[in-house]
C-alpha cells in the first residue's frame, strides 16, 4: 500500500514538529524515518497512524485520504517501543486481542495465532505471560498483535530502542526477513544511523521538522546532499577550507563560486590515506593516539595548522606502516566533499585526488 503525504504541517505551542513536509513510500517498502530527537520523525509516524491531528496537509493511503479518519478505521499496526502488551494476559490472548475486538470467529483466530506464533519463532511459548519473556521475545509478540488483523500498513516508533545491543542487532534482521516474507509496507522510526543503514530500502533524514533528503542507504552515505546529513549519517571530519590539507587545491583550480568563510571540508575517517614519505600531495601529520575497533584502528593524527583529524585503517595497512606515538607521517585525502552556504540543501561538489574544485 503507498502512502503520499503532502505538504504535512503540525505545531506544539510554539514548538513546530512538522514544517511543510512531503513524501512519497512505495508499496511493499520498509523505510526508515530517521534522525535526532525532536526532528519531528515520531510525529510523522503518528500523524499517519492517526495519533496526531494535522494543522495543515493531508495524508493518502492506498488512494484513500485519511488525514480526517479516525485512527481505528485506518487499519494500520503500530508497534511501540516498550511493547504495550497486556500484563494479564497470555502471548496467544495478546495476540488474538485485536482479532476479538474485531469479532472474527474463535476459529480463525485460533489458527491465526499459531501460524503468528511460527512466524515469530515462539512457538511453544503461547501460555506464557510478558513477565515470563525476554526483551526480545515480547517486541515479536507485540509485532506478531500488530500483524494479526492484517493492517494496510505496519508502522514502528523506535521499536528496538528499549532492547540490548545484541538482541537489536539479531532482531534487526529478523525485522527484514519478516518483511520480505510478509510483503508489507512498512515504516519505522529510529536514531540509530546503523540500524537504518542495515534494515530500510529507503532512509528518510529528518531534522527540525524537516526532510533533508530521501535515498537508499547507498545514496544517503555516499552522496549526503546536506552537511547535517553527512554529519548525522556515519563518523566524519569537519575541516576549515583555510586546512593546509586542501588549501592548494582550492587556490590552483581557481573556481570562485563558494565563500571560504561560510564553507567547510567534510571527509570520512575511511577516505584518508595515510603515507611514511612525502609525494608533493601530501601533507605532514604527527600520530597522537592510536585505538583499535575491532577490524578497523583508529588513528588521531594531529595537522601542522592546529588541526586533528581521525583517520581509519585496516589492521593489514596498520601493520605495514608500523605506527608509532609521535610518529611523523603524511596524509592526503582519497574523497572529500565540500558544503558552501550557497550549496546546502542543493548538491555538494567532491574533491579529490581526480577533482578538485
Amino acid at each position: 500500500m503507498s502512502i503520499i503525504i503532502n505538504k504535512v504541517s503540525k505545531k506544539f505551542g510554539n514548538f513546530q514538529a512538522l514544517e511543510n513536509v512531503s513524501l512519497e513510500v512505495k508499496d511493499h517498502k520498509l523505510v526508515a524515518l530517521l534522525g535526532p530527537s525532536g526532528s519531528g520523525k515520531s510525529t510523522l509516524l503518528r500523524a499517519i497512524a492517526g495519533l496526531e491531528s494535522l494543522d495543515s496537509g493531508s495524508i493518502v493511503i492506498n488512494g484513500r485520504d485519511t488525514t480526517h479518519v479516525d485512527v481505528r478505521k485506518r487499519n494500520i499496526g503500530f508497534v511501540f517501543q516498550h511493547y504495550a502488551l497486556f500484563k494479564h494476559l497470555t502471548v496467544r490472548q495478546n495476540i488474538a486481542f485485536g482479532l476479538e475486538i474485531r469479532k472474527y470467529t474463535r476459529q480463525y483466530a485460533k489458527q491465526k495465532v499459531e501460524e503468528l506464533l511460527e512466524l515469530i519463532q515462539l512457538q511453544g511459548l503461547g501460555d506464557r505471560y510478558p513477565s515470563q519473556l525476554s526483551g526480545g521475545q515480547r517486541q515479536r509478540v507485540a509485532l506478531a498483535r500488530a500483524l494479526a488483523v492484517q493492517p494496510q500498513v505496519l508502522l514502528l516508533d523506535e521499536p528496538f530502542g528499549a532492547l540490548d545491543a545484541k538482541v537489536r542487532k539479531e532482531l534487526r534482521a529478523w525485522l527484514r526477513r519478516l518483511h520480505d516474507e510478509v510483503g508489507m509496507t512498512s515504516i519505522f522510526v529510529t536514531h540509530d544511523q546503523e540500524e537504518a543503514m542495515e534494515v530500510a530500502d529507503e532512509i528518510v533524514v529528518m531534522n527540525n521538522g524537516r526532510i533533508e533528503q530521501v535515498g537508499s542507504p547507498a545514496e544517503i552515505y555516499d552522496h549526503p546532499a546536506t552537511p547535517f546529513v553527512m554529519s548525522f549519517v556515519g563518523e566524519v571530519n569537519v575541516l576549515p577550507t583555510s586546512a593546509r590539507l586542501f588549501r592548494d587545491r582550492l587556490s590552483s583550480n581557481g573556481n570562485g563560486n563558494f565563500n571560504p568563510l561560510n564553507s567547510q571540508i567534510f571527509v570520512r575517517p575511511h577516505d584518508f590515506k595515510i603515507q611514511l614519505h612525502a609525494d608533493g600531495s601530501n601533507t605532514g601529520a604527527t600520530v597522537q593516539r592510536i585505538l583499535r575497533l575491532g577490524r578497523d584502528i583508529q588513528v588521531e593524527l594531529a595537522l601542522p595548522d592546529d588541526l586533528t583529524i581521525t583517520a581509519h585503517i585496516t589492521q593489514e595497512q596498520f601493520a605495514r606502516l608500523n605506527l608509532q606515538l609521535g610518529q611523523q607521517v603524511f596524509v592526503k585525502t582519497r574523497n572529500a566533499k565540500l558544503f558552501s552556504e550557497s550549496s546546502i540543501g542543493q548538491s555538494w561538489t567532491k574533491i579529490g585526488d581526480r577533482l578538485a574544485v
